[in-house]
């Protein structure tokens, strides 16, 4: 009777999803899959979308051709002709050329691209889906929501380029002095991204640079170009310059080239810690102005669970967020903490809600782990489980499944003694699984921040002690409380860690733009010209 009708249904306070950021920014649109109309019309726009993906990344006539093959079933996709070291460095000469035209270009111009870059991407979603599912094995859900993450990134960072770089900060001073600090590019920046999120982290570093006035060499990794070349393909067409946007595709010794040329103004890095280390090293070992490293290097991270935490939500999470995507994000939770007193009667329903995932073609809907990116990865992760089933750790493990051609890795979840047991980050479906006793949890917290990295931290408990205890005692980036620890969202939850997990400044969060820009005060004596003019219009006695 209060609705009265179904137009009448929706609530006038609460915004629709387009419009949840207000006047700042519009929202990435959405799939309600549980709406057969929208997921049919999904399936239609993906097998459309497939005919027109590029199969070629780079040019034929600069670089050594090599053929790419699909992690579903290592079938031919197309061609990438990566670039030699003399191919990278003329890359950075080209968009060294096309910095100073957009760097002079307005902020609100810059952002109008960027606007217009995500409006592309998402008029291009079938085919863009139908590469993340192809190209990086992505699952349809896991894609949609990282080309929902691209689109966030381009119009969140238009919004704070014109906030930050609009107009110039004025800044106090006696009469007759007139003090502004201004924002503007650095220059040629570096924008090394990751296979895992070969699109949003991508479109990430290269929006990033972009809005703040640089222009941006940028190298995918080299499982996943023709993502890389679709988006820049786009940004082009949205109007940024080519000048301005130029794709290197290459293994790492194209990256070192870039890293290594003393033209460059910066580097955006996503990916190990190693390779992090090395770019650390080498652009330390350069004569010339110090640049910085913007680097986000993933995390061992760990799930605290309390006996006061509600166990289906405690289910539902653990197995979202060490499972979906095949384990392969840099926020996946690898180590669970249980405490004792319910460690088992947990266990039993994560097993029980692990062996309902269905493995699979990423591009059938009801598939919830695809393949990992390739087959090295797949041998290697194996090889781990194996390992600690000889060992006696292993507690559970996938069946086995012969219908699968490609590079799929059963999900397995392991028993460790201690949490220092963990040394490393197991990049896939496997999940870790240690106990602790109630009033131990101080210890528990230690044992944790050993490891030395700070990404991602989730915490299930109903006492708000225990919750501020954890956020209060560590330096983690992002920490979740009571829900999952994936799928952090642009502008909503900024996302990157400290330690051995990443520099900062956060990606999609409000202090990004100035870390990839260069601060100007002009200091003006306006009583040169015949004194201050404006205290002629000032009252009083």
């Amino acid at each position: 009777a209060l609705i009265a009708h179904p137009n009448a249904a929706r609530s006038r306070s609460i915004p629709p999803p387009a419009q949840l950021y207000g006047a700042a920014r519009l929202n990435s649109r959405g799939v309600e899959f549980g709406d057969g109309k929208a997921l049919r019309a999904l399936l239609a726009d993906v097998e459309a979308g497939t005919a027109n993906a590029p199969r070629d990344a780079g040019e034929a006539r600069h670089g050594q051709a090599r053929a790419l093959d699909s992690p579903i079933d290592g079938r031919a996709i197309g061609t990438v002709y990566e670039l030699s070291d003399e191919g990278a460095q003329a890359a950075v000469a080209r968009a060294l050329s096309g910095f100073s035209a957009w760097s002079m270009f307005s902020a609100d111009h810059r952002a109008s691209i960027l606007e217009r870059l995500a409006d592309r991407l998402e008029a291009n979603r079938g085919m863009l889906l139908s590469l993340l599912a192809r190209e990086a094995g992505k699952t349809l859900d896991d894609a949609l929501a990282e080309l929902r993450e691209a689109v966030d990134f381009c119009r969140f960072y238009a919004s704070e380029a014109r906030r930050i770089f609009g107009e110039p900060v004025r800044l106090p001073g006696p009469t007759g002095e007139d003090n502004r600090l201004t924002l503007r590019g650095r220059g040629v920046f570096v924008c090394i991204s990751p296979w895992n999120f070969p699109l949003a982290i991508f479109l990430g570093q290269v929006t990033a640079a972009l809005a703040a006035g640089n222009s941006v060499v940028a190298k995918p990794a080299e499982q996943t170009p023709l993502i890389a070349a679709a988006a820049v393909a786009l940004a082009h067409d949205a109007g940024v310059p080519k000048e301005a946007l130029v794709l290197v595709p290459g293994d790492g010794r194209a990256g070192a080239a870039l890293v290594a040329d003393k033209r460059i103004a910066g580097v955006a890095f996503t990916g190990s810690v190693e390779v992090a280390w090395a770019i650390n090293q080498a652009l330390a070992a350069k004569r010339g102005p110090i640049v910085p490293l913007i680097a986000e290097t993933g995390g061992i991270n760990a799930m605290i669970v309390d006996a006061t935490a509600l166990p289906e939500q405690v289910t539902d999470d653990v197995v979202t967020s060490a499972f979906r995507s095949a384990g392969q994000r840099c926020s996946a939770l690898r180590l669970l903490c249980l405490q004792d007193d319910i460690a088992h009667r947990f266990l039993a329903m994560i097993e029980g809600g692990a062996q309902e995932l269905r493995m699979g073609d990423p591009r059938d809907p009801a598939t919830h782990i695809g393949p990992v990116i390739d087959r090295d990865a797949a041998a290697k992760l194996d090889a781990y489980v194996d390992s600690a089933e000889r060992a006696g750790r292993l507690l559970w493990r996938a069946l086995p499944n012969s219908d699968l051609q490609g590079s799929f890795v059963r999900p397995a979840i392991i028993r460790l003694e201690r949490p220092e047991d963990l040394t490393e980050e197991v990049f896939g479906p496997i999940l870790h699984v240690t106990t602790w006793k109630a009033g131990a949890l101080d210890g528990l917290l230690d044992a944790i921040a050993s490891n030395g990295t700070g990404l991602t931290l989730a915490v299930h408990s109903r006492i708000d002690a225990v919750v501020d205890g954890v956020i209060a005692g560590m330096n983690h980036g992002n920490i979740y409380v009571n829900r999952n620890m994936i799928g952090a969202v642009v502008g909503s939850q900024p996302f990157g860690g400290s330690g051995l997990s990443g520099t900062g400044p956060k990606a999609g969060g409000p202090h990004t733009l100035v870390r990839f820009a260069l601060e100007q005060v002009v200091s003006i004596n306006t009583a040169a010209a015949g004194g201050n003019a404006s205290l002629l219009t000032v009252g009083g006695d």
